[in-house]
């Protein structure tokens, strides 16, 4: 298949699900940095840059040794009320820190991977608090229609009204209803998410489970399923079901860590030798093939057709200066798109 060959075949079914986490983000700001110089804070660091120290360092020693893994030191404290006004002032530290960072005006990982999937057909499923996708989903939105995005663990841009189960900018006033976008939970114990206990995030949930089901595509970039993780591991597990009924999908993982490691960490989501593993987000099937990844496995996966699944395909460049360069790449796909679907 040549290049002009997968820009022009267009399948209007296929569902891509690409699930992020913490790796991801990372990975985005080393290529570009958040805009004025803030740094990413990691589990493992985030009472150092988000300016935690001084709270952590008033709390008793077994708590202090917990400092370098957040997640356990946030559950100690969400478990004593004694220490109520400490996780309250912590809560809104991280929410402030986070809701600063500002996309840079270059193009970066998320842009791309905005563009690399089809509206309605795809979806983007985050565990990240951080606003970056949400803030490319709405600069790319002016360009085409974005795919769907889902906040598994919330996010600091968006705020959900209660009265009617929407979704809007945190902090902003509903038209229809007049009642705020209350800004929405961050921080979970570890050992007990109890994601249905909040009703914006178990519709993430539910919207991400019906997807997986019917997903014959999925990306897992920067997300090592850790073993803390039992609810979101099982609340995948669930959704995707027995892997020998999913003999056909293609499940790919995008991340720096060993690729043994995380094969073990996903065995029970890949059916034999139907994956893909990658440490660069260019080397994936979003990369190597935008907004066909489900065409390309369709074509690959037919009996009597020679092509890789991960042989170059249209590949798209790394070296963008602009939105606008990355927006004139991608029009020709999108042109055969709308051809399609009689546009």
């Amino acid at each position: 298949m040549t290049k002009e060959e997968e820009i022009e075949i267009v399948h209007g079914k296929g569902t891509h699900v690409v699930i992020l986490g913490a790796g991801a983000t990372y990975a985005s700001t080393l290529r570009n940095p958040e805009k004025n110089g803030k740094a990413l804070p990691l589990m493992w660091n985030v009472v150092d840059i988000v300016g935690l120290t001084n709270v952590v360092n008033k709390l008793p020693k077994e708590y202090q040794l917990l400092k370098e893994d957040f997640e356990k030191l946030y559950s100690l404290l969400a478990k004593d009320d004694k220490f109520k006004a400490e996780r309250v002032h912590i809560e809104k530290k991280v929410y402030q820190y986070f809701s600063e960072l500002e996309l840079p005006d270059e193009p970066t990982i998320y842009d791309h991977l905005i563009l690399s999937l089809r509206h309605r057909k795809d979806i983007i499923a985050t565990f990240n608090w951080d606003p970056f996708l949400y803030k490319a989903y709405v600069r790319n939105s002016e360009f085409v229609e974005s795919p769907g995005i889902l906040h598994l663990h919330g996010c600091v841009s968006l705020g959900f009204d209660k009265s009617n189960g929407t979704v809007g900018p945190a902090g902003w006033t509903s038209k229809k209803t007049l009642c705020d976008f209350e800004p929405t939970k961050l921080l979970y114990p570890v050992d007990k998410k109890d994601y249905n206990s909040d009703t914006y995030i178990s519709g993430q949930w539910e919207v991400l489970g019906n997807r997986l089901k019917e997903a014959e595509r999925v990306s897992v970039f920067g997300y090592s399923a850790p073993v803390s993780d039992v609810e979101a591991i099982d609340l995948l597990q669930k959704a995707w079901g027995n892997v020998e009924d999913r003999a056909m999908e293609e499940f790919e993982l995008i991340d720096i860590q060993d690729e043994k490691k995380l094969l073990k960490s996903w065995d029970t989501f890949i059916h034999t030798h139907h994956y893909h593993y990658c440490n660069d987000y260019f080397d994936s099937s979003l990369a190597l093939h935008p907004r066909r990844t489900v065409e390309s496995y369709h074509h690959w996966a037919m009996p009597m057709t020679p092509n890789e699944a991960f042989q170059d395909g249209n590949q798209i460049p790394d070296d963008f200066k602009t939105l606008e360069e990355l927006w004139e790449w991608h029009k020709p796909l999108i042109e055969a798109e709308k051809k399609f679907y009689g546009k």
